[in-house]
């Protein structure tokens, strides 16, 4: 459908009403976000606006460009996305922009995309978004390009679609980077416990842990690697699994420092010491790697710097500028602390 001051005229709220069987007021409490819609209404509006290509109208002056952005972060309850936060909101600010904050506001009901917050979006008039950590859903790429909305994702789950702009941190380098120090202090028995498989930083630290051992000449062993889903629990988990075999690992490359954490538990439920008996490395250098006893050696990816450049990157895509690369990738380094040393040879009971 034709937009702006075009003489075709989109699907009015009240043929959208109508085709979904309510009444105009309801049909509008719909588009508007309001939660005194019973849900089987709420569907069947939704369904209509879906069919019909209804557009929500944004409510401001296209002679008055707004000055708001959107971020959409997967929880406000880490510090991860504390980090994220603190490097949008710094560039936000530098930029004379304001910022509404979301979470958890693109995940899907039934299959179907969350069409609420989407609404809210136009409704309010913002000029663009930040994802963090986002699934978007095809329906939502092209809810996103039919409303000529412009967005970055900040960390993307799964590889984007083409033309898609995003940034990230150098997660194959990181994941080398921290089997190659292992390996430096004479560990050749190192595992890799990875996020989700389809995770797209998980496959990469995963393929950056292959490619350190291929060139140690270090034969690959599939026992020593195991995925799970970034929690602690499940790393506790696949922890206690690799000390189970019969040849253990004496180090262990974490891909999160969430994770991490699990791994430490596990190790002490076992008597075991870190590093004396086997070494961890992490992934993010979030401040629980600080805390952690003893403090945990692991791969920093600047999460604040990555959400700002994702910010600056939106304001020139804003202003109608388009990037030279869709995929930007901020380095990652080791940082040293006191989980790791030297291989002993510890012997496991």
């Amino acid at each position: 459908m034709v937009r702006g001051g075009s003489a075709t005229a989109g699907p009015t709220l009240a043929v959208v009403a109508r085709a979904a069987g309510v009444s105009v007021p309801t049909a509008s409490k719909v588009v508007n976000g309001r939660e005194d819609v019973a849900p089987e209404t709420r569907r069947r509006v939704t369904e209509a606006l879906d069919r019909l290509g209804y557009v929500r109208r944004p409510r401001f002056e296209a002679s008055k460009p707004s000055r708001m952005v959107d971020l959409v972060v997967h929880s406000l309850e880490s510090s991860w996305s504390g980090a994220v936060l603190h490097g949008v909101e710094q560039a936000a600010h530098d930029a004379g922009l304001e910022l509404v904050v979301s979470a958890g506001l693109t995940r899907t009901r039934g299959g179907r995309p969350e069409r609420g917050w989407f609404d809210k979006l136009t409704a309010r008039g913002s000029a663009g978004v930040l994802f963090n950590l986002a699934e978007l859903s095809p329906a939502q790429y092209s809810w996103l390009a039919q409303h000529r909305i412009p967005f970055v994702l900040i960390d993307p789950v799964l590889e984007p679609p083409p033309g898609v702009v995003s940034v990230g941190a150098a997660n194959w380098q990181g994941g080398m980077t921290a089997t190659e120090h292992l390996l430096a202090l004479g560990h050749e028995r190192v595992a890799v416990i990875a996020g989700s498989r389809r995770k797209l930083c998980s496959s990469a630290r995963v393929a950056g842990y292959r490619s350190a051992l291929t060139a140690a000449g270090i034969p690959y062993r599939p026992e020593y690697v195991r995925y799970g889903n970034f929690v602690e629990t499940t790393a506790h988990l696949r922890m206690h699994q690799l000390l189970d075999l019969p040849e253990p690992p004496t180090a262990v490359f974490v891909c999160s420092d969430r994770m991490a954490l699990g791994v430490y538990e596990a190790l002490a439920e076992r008597g075991l010491r870190v590093p004396d008996d086997i070494s961890v490395v992490g992934f993010d250098d979030l401040p629980e790697a600080r805390w952690a006893t003893p403090a945990l050696t692991t791969v920093r990816q600047p999460l604040s710097e990555m959400a700002s450049t994702a910010l600056r990157l939106l304001v020139r895509m804003m202003e109608g500028e388009r990037p030279e690369s869709t995929r930007t990738e901020l380095s990652t380094r080791l940082v040293e602390r006191a989980s790791t040393h030297g291989c002993g040879g510890p012997e496991f009971g």
